[in-house]
């Protein structure tokens, strides 16, 4: 009896191997790369890892997560695939860019019929302040009658208007935005570089709607023409919804593209 208590009392209090304790204090007992990824993303969310950034090295990295160099690898392998980080031969890991480039391969899918994919060009119709109405409030996790920012637009491919865009903004992850006399056509570098708003993923709808006055006025669209509306919410790191776009296309003269991995 007196030994099986022994035994209890011991095992109780076997002691954490000393390398390993600091990392599971701050990282917890759930598949330790998963932990790893998370503070990582917190670097990226909070700024200490700007876009364009040198990442450290990983055996850096994991010296001061008191993790091995294999277990940060993983959770940069992972970054990588989800276009967060981005890793060049010879020189390192890179925290990623909204360049172009990034942007029309990841988040911009209307690609013309003719199988070349442009970035759009894009002409801004409006920028107005307005109170968050109940969609709005729902879509973006704020609440209702909270101060938002609505952008219009027009985007053109090969020099044709094919998309008209209504962009809301939560306002007070964007402050002063709505003030910038000429927006730039990648809003998501915008977002990044002047507020540190990096968009990581996003969620989309399609649908099939029939095009209105304003499409006709915009988009040279006939009444009633079948155009595809995008409806999409775009998330930081850190998983805060950062914009609420809906996108309606034209489909004449190109098509949207998705590649299934």
């Amino acid at each position: 009896m007196n030994s099986a208590k022994g035994n209890s009392k011991r095992s109780e209090t076997r002691p954490t191997p000393p390398a390993a304790s600091a990392a599971h204090a701050s990282l917890g007992y759930r598949p330790l790369y998963r932990q790893v990824k998370e503070l990582l993303m917190k670097r990226l969310g909070d700024g200490s890892w700007a876009p364009g950034q040198l990442l450290p090295s990983e055996p850096e990295i994991a010296a001061g997560l008191g993790v091995s160099p294999g277990t940060v690898r993983k959770a940069l392998d992972e970054m990588s695939s989800e276009s967060l980080l981005v890793r060049r031969q010879g020189r390192g890991t890179f925290v990623a860019s909204h360049d172009e480039e990034r942007i029309l391969f990841q988040f911009f899918r209307m690609v013309s019929d003719n199988g070349v994919r442009r970035f759009p060009e894009s002409r801004t119709i409006s920028v107005s302040v307005a109170k968050a109405d109940e969609l709005a409030a729902k879509r973006l996790g704020i609440g209702l009658k909270e101060s938002t920012v609505a952008i219009e637009r027009v985007r053109s491919l090969d020099g044709r208007p094919c998309i008209h865009e209504n962009i809301v903004l939560p306002r007070g992850l964007f402050p002063g935005i709505e003030r910038i006399k000429d927006l730039p056509n990648n809003l998501y570098a915008l977002y990044s570089v002047k507020y540190g708003v990096t968009i990581a993923r996003g969620s989309e709808s399609l649908k099939a709607v029939a095009a209105g006055q304003r499409q006709v006025e915009l988009l040279e669209s006939e009444p009633g023409e079948p155009i595809l509306l995008i409806d999409r919410v775009a998330l930081g790191v850190d998983g805060t919804p950062a914009e609420w776009r809906r996108s309606l296309c034209r489909t004449d003269q190109s098509h949207y593209l998705s590649d299934l991995k």
